[in-house]
């Protein structure tokens, strides 16, 4: 550990040196991610200044205690007993603030949910999922803007795709990408009896153009005449955006703005991060062997949590979390849920890392 912040306090040294600087500022993006490492090196910095200062103290304060003056021996073993203690307490607070961070985490997401397993009733789980991440975010005070979605034939939708903007968005919704299973008696049957259906979730953090190079040549654009339930723009002009990157055969679609500028972007914002996405999941599979735990890489082939109606329970069952307050979960209230998955994650790369530190000694 006490490598690790060595390394850590001469790395922030070295950005501040870069960032004072003055030809950096004619390197925008090199400036954005130097200003963003050194708030995240900040906490831990600060506080092993105040280590290494109060370490001293301590030394200072044996040295008195050994001199001989009994008076003034007393009075430094007291102090020197707090030091220690603080000296204790920061370094369990160290443990927290070395597991390793996620670059995505304070990124805004793109999200898309699939009716799969279930036909009608799949797709209106989708629906009831899209509600329950509106109202999560509304309470978060993030803003949701539709992009694109197909409604199913009894509502919900086959398919829905939303982006989300706020305050660190990828690192509370990142554990929800998987297989969402729902046991309930569907609204069509006459019988009562409970079915089982799926709906899928991908959410991707979004990527910003220095975060994945996309050759315009790869790229097939079509504009279409947007379809909806009325608007002066509806079937007059073509601003509804369709963009297929040819590489990887991924489809994007946006009709949700009037000019068709404003749904191109939106579109390549959705193409960046599908791409990203993409050959992160290639890079995750080569590595799968490596580290089995599935929080927050959203294997998506594995049920991840189950919404049990007549019980009113839902099970994450990667962590085994339960809670019998489905009807409140549905309405947006995931916090239980959300902070449980973070403790979880968090208690697994603190073990990964005094694991990798025992090895090291």
């Amino acid at each position: 550990m006490r490598k690790r912040l060595d390394t850590l306090l001469k790395r922030h040294e070295e950005i501040d040196a870069e960032l004072a600087d003055p030809a950096i500022e004619n390197d925008i993006a090199h400036l954005t991610a130097l200003t963003k490492e050194r708030a995240s090196l900040d906490e831990p910095y600060e506080l092993y200044r105040t280590y290494l200062k109060t370490e001293q103290d301590a030394k200072d304060a044996l040295a008195l205690i050994e001199s001989g003056d009994p008076d003034l021996a007393e009075a430094m073993k007291e102090e020197r007993k707090t030091m220690l203690k603080s000296m204790e307490e920061m370094e369990e607070r160290f443990k927290v603030l070395l597991i390793p961070v996620d670059p995505n985490d304070s990124k805004n997401i793109i999200v898309e949910i699939r009716g799969a397993v279930g036909g009608d009733e799949a797709n209106l789980f989708a629906g009831d999922l899209f509600r329950m991440y509106t109202r999560y975010c509304e309470g978060q005070g993030w803003k949701l803007k539709y992009i694109d979605g197909e409604e199913g034939a009894a509502g919900g939708y086959s398919y829905v795709s939303f982006m989300v903007q706020g305050e660190n968005v990828y690192s509370k919704l990142k554990f929800e990408s998987g297989a969402h299973r729902v046991q309930r008696v569907p609204k069509t049957e006459a019988s009562g009896r409970i079915h089982t259906s799926t709906a899928t979730v991908l959410v991707m953090p979004e990527a910003e153009e220095v975060d994945v190079k996309i050759n315009p040549a790869d790229l097939k654009i079509d504009t279409y005449r947007s379809q909806g339930a009325g608007g002066q723009n509806v079937n007059k002009t073509e601003s509804a955006v369709r963009i297929t990157h040819i590489p990887t055969g991924i489809v994007v679609s946006c009709q949700t703005e009037k000019a068709q500028l404003q749904n191109k972007e939106i579109c390549m914002r959705m193409i960046r991060a599908k791409v990203k996405d993409y050959y992160q999941s290639k890079e995750d599979a080569a590595r799968d062997n490596e580290r089995k735990l599935k929080v927050g890489t959203g294997e998506r082939s594995e049920k991840i949590r189950t919404y049990n109606y007549p019980q009113n329970r839902v099970t994450d069952h990667r962590i085994g979390f339960t809670t019998n307050t489905l009807d409140r979960v549905m309405e947006g209230e995931l916090e239980p849920i959300i902070d449980a998955l973070i403790h979880y994650d968090q208690e697994q790369k603190l073990l990964e890392s005094e694991q990798q530190d025992a090895n090291h000694r």
